[in-house]
């Protein structure tokens, strides 16, 4: 399965959800490294990228071997989007992503995110701004609408087409069930059969079946992986191969999850300094270890501790007990 993005082509038909506290570089990296076909900043906020804030400029931070990348932006300023979008491409973005699927509040009420599935005459606006401001492909995601009465997703994805998106990622939920109940991957079949540009299907995707039920059900042409890569950065390249070719990939061995978890720890402490990149690593290690002998026991204690060195220590001590039980 190839899923073409302007003059991208992904042989992964997996793509990494853009995920606010998820998708930084040293993760994106991982994933990347990995497998997954394409990975996704952060959303990033267009006025705070056009001020160049320090926090944004962070988030947007991105490397080479992670190409091609997409920037996700968040607005409801067409002209505002239009500049960050510009600016991301300045800095490197390969792909512009325009988040009309955010549900939080703080998003919504600043008119941003899923807000704009009510208002479609803006959202037409920033799109085509977008596409105008840049030479690289843009790409749309959202929700399938914002309430049960007003699912518009199929209607709104055929403005974006016109206004020239390339390809659009429909999360299978309305605003106002925020993450609650099933995502409604049948509905997404209709976005698909609204358009001629690739059609992504994204919500409830932690295991090889929710992948391949997702497809059948929507005719969806990829899928989008959030929290299912929670602590499994190698889960998305696990799902591209089965629905390539029905290859079914262990997990990596226990020992092999150790030199993981130490390479994400080491980039995150890179990244951010030892004081931040401690926080965000007791939060990704607790993922690694859901499930695991003992593991509440020692999340607890990870999370006790302020330190790169005693992250460090507690994570080998931790892997050691279990490869010697």
């Amino acid at each position: 399965m190839t899923i073409t993005i302007g003059a991208h082509k992904l042989c992964m038909p997996v793509i990494l959800a853009p995920m606010s506290g998820v998708t930084d570089m040293p993760f994106r990296r991982l994933v990347k490294r990995m497998g997954a076909g394409l990975v996704i900043s952060e959303m990033i906020a267009s006025q705070a990228m056009i001020r160049h804030t320090r926090q944004t400029m962070k988030m947007i931070e991105k490397s080479a071997d992670e190409q091609p990348m997409a920037v996700q932006l968040a607005g409801c300023e067409p002209e505002v989007m239009a500049e960050a979008a510009r600016l991301n491409q300045d800095l490197g973005a390969q792909i512009i992503d325009i988040n009309m699927g955010c549900p939080v509040k703080k998003i919504v009420n600043g008119h941003a995110g899923s807000a704009l599935m009510r208002d479609e005459l803006l959202a037409a606006k920033i799109i085509e701004a977008t596409v105008k401001a840049v030479s690289v492909p843009v790409t749309l995601k959202m929700r399938t609408g914002w309430d049960d009465s007003n699912r518009n997703a199929p209607r709104l994805a055929k403005i974006a087409e016109e206004c020239g998106v390339k390809m659009i990622t429909v999360h299978g939920r309305t605003r106002c069930q925020l993450y609650n109940g099933k995502s409604d991957w049948a509905f997404i079949r209709t976005v698909k059969d609204a358009v001629q540009v690739p059609v992504i299907g994204n919500g409830d995707v932690v295991s090889l079946e929710d992948a391949t039920r997702l497809l059948e059900e929507s005719g969806a042409d990829g899928v989008m992986i959030g929290r299912g890569s929670y602590g499994r950065p190698w889960f998305p390249n696990q799902v591209g191969a089965y629905l390539n070719d029905k290859t079914l990939l262990p997990d990596p061995s226990l020992f092999e999850q150790q030199a993981i978890i130490q390479e994400h720890v080491e980039a995150m402490l890179h990244h951010y300094g030892e004081s931040t990149g401690v926080k965000i690593a007791r939060k990704h290690v607790g993922w690694y270890s859901k499930g695991l002998n003992n593991s509440a026991d020692f999340r607890v204690r990870i999370n006790q501790v302020d330190t790169a060195q005693a992250v460090k220590a507690l994570i080998n001590d931790y892997y050691a007990s279990l490869l010697d039980s």
